[in-house]
Parts: C-alpha cells; sequence; structure tokens
C-alpha cells in the first residue's frame, strides 16, 4: 500500500536528516500528495515540481529543449534531467522523478500507452528504470506512484555517510 510506502521513506529519511523533492509529469502531483498526506511530512517532505508540460520541464527543472526533441519527453535521459533538476532547483538530497504516458491516448508502437521512465537522484548519482504498466490511466498513475515510492526505498542508503 502507497501509505505503508510513505511512511517507510519518511522513517529513512529523517533518519538521514535528508528532504524530498519530485519532479513529475504523468501523475501530476500524485506522488507529493501522497507524502504529503502523512502527517509531520514538512520535516522530510521539500517539494513538488509538476512539471506536464515539455515547458514547464524546461522552465522548473532546467531540461533542455535539445534533450527533448533528441529523446522524447518519456525517456531515460529526460526522466535522469528531471531527477537532477529537482535537486538542483530545490535544497533536497534526494529527488524523484517520473515521466510517461498515462492514456488512454498519446502512446505509440514505440512508446505504448503504459510507458514509464522513473528517475532518482541521492546527493548527485541519478538511476532511472523503465517501466511498462498495464491498465487504465488511473492504474497506470497509481503504479507509478507506488513503483517510484519503492524504488526510492531501494535506493536510500541505511545510514548516512560522512
Amino acid at each position: 500500500m502507497v501509505t505503508d510506502l510513505v511512511s517507510v521513506v519518511a522513517l529513512r529519511l529523517l533518519h538521514l536528516d535528508w528532504k524530498l523533492t519530485t519532479a513529475e509529469s504523468c501523475t501530476g502531483g500524485m506522488i507529493a500528495a501522497k507524502c504529503t498526506d502523512l502527517s509531520g511530512s514538512s520535516a522530510w517532505f521539500e517539494r513538488g515540481f509538476v512539471t506536464y508540460a515539455n515547458e514547464a520541464k524546461s522552465e522548473l527543472l532546467g531540461v533542455s529543449d535539445a534533450l527533448i526533441l533528441k529523446y522524447g519527453a518519456v525517456s531515460d535521459a529526460v526522466a535522469r534531467a528531471m531527477a537532477l533538476g529537482a535537486c538542483y532547483r530545490s535544497k533536497a538530497q534526494v529527488s524523484i522523478a517520473v515521466t510517461g504516458i498515462a492514456g488512454p491516448g498519446g502512446g505509440s508502437h514505440e512508446k505504448p500507452v503504459g510507458t514509464v521512465w522513473l528517475a532518482w537522484c541521492i546527493q548527485g548519482v541519478v538511476d532511472a528504470e523503465w517501466r511498462l504498466f498495464p491498465g487504465d490511466r488511473a492504474q497506470i498513475r497509481q503504479a507509478t506512484a507506488y513503483a517510484a515510492l519503492e524504488g526510492l526505498i531501494k535506493r536510500l542508503p541505511n545510514e548516512k555517510s560522512d
């Protein structure tokens, strides 16, 4: 359940004394909303960027127009740039970025509906993964939020390094 994942994220970030920011496209702020549903989240959640339009990705996160033109908004390169930009344009040590095609339209043979790129930036180190989620728009968005939080938990260190 997403609430359980948020609780784990909160405890880990509090232990590390780190803050989280989100950069969301296809989820439209859903991950930030799930995080801030938890009381006391201001102690570990710094801000959320909803960058649905390509222009917003560029203006708010510093994703280059050339990168979007070359690879498309739903790509490894753009997800990584979103994650990095979110950290650099906030006071957070950690970010989650998601970009995808939630449908029902917008898909193609190369990038069908359900295609999502997720990225995480942890103290300047970026990792990303591609997923293809089944279902309708709501199911794809929910699955993306879940995978983003689960992926963050897997990548967070257990102990703060000096």
